[in-house]
């Protein structure tokens, strides 16, 4: 293992979008059992703080790979397609009318159960988006088109935060 090492080399599988989430967090126990702190305690201040590396190292490919949004954006970026969804938001047509339907959906909403409607709507899409960019990457190994599906996905999330918001507004129990 090296600190330089890529998140899947790192945990030590292939370079997908499609992942088994079982597999993962147990190679992430095994490599926290491997490089936590306290195992180099009586080792000295160095080994302590190269330790501390190696678990922040760990912690962060972890939080990556096991987000599907954030994997995929991983991915994309291993094989020298940036996301740049500052920069880059160009979105077919067809998704920014289904954005703005949604947006009036949510602005329309006058009650909890109609945003939670709204809610399971947009997460069934966003499933469905997600497989979809899974086969782009893993069985088409299509790039360019799995980076602008992040971008439409990025979006769907931020969509999803404020259907949260909106809920919570509506709910504070939640």
């Amino acid at each position: 293992m090296h600190l330089s090492d890529d998140h899947f080399t790192l945990f030590g599988l292939p370079p997908r979008q499609a992942l088994d989430r079982a597999d993962l967090d147990a190679r992430r126990r095994e490599l926290q059992a491997q490089v936590h702190p306290d195992r180099f305690a009586h080792e000295g201040a160095a080994a302590q703080r190269l330790a501390m590396q190696w678990a922040v190292r760990v912690n962060e490919a972890y939080a990556c790979l096991k987000d599907p949004l954030s994997r995929a954006a991983y991915l994309c970026e291993l094989r020298g397609v940036a996301i740049d969804a500052e920069r880059n938001t160009a979105m077919p047509g067809a998704f920014l009318m289904q954005q703005m339907a949604w947006r009036e959906a949510l602005d329309d909403a006058a009650d909890a159960p109609a945003v939670e409607r709204l809610d399971a709507e947009v997460a069934a899409q966003q499933k469905r988006d997600l497989e979809a960019l899974a086969v782009l990457l893993d069985e088409k190994n299509d790039t360019p088109a799995s980076a602008a599906q992040v971008r439409a996905l990025m979006f769907v999330a931020r969509f999803r935060q404020d259907i949260a918001r909106r809920l919570d507004t509506l709910d504070p129990t939640r």
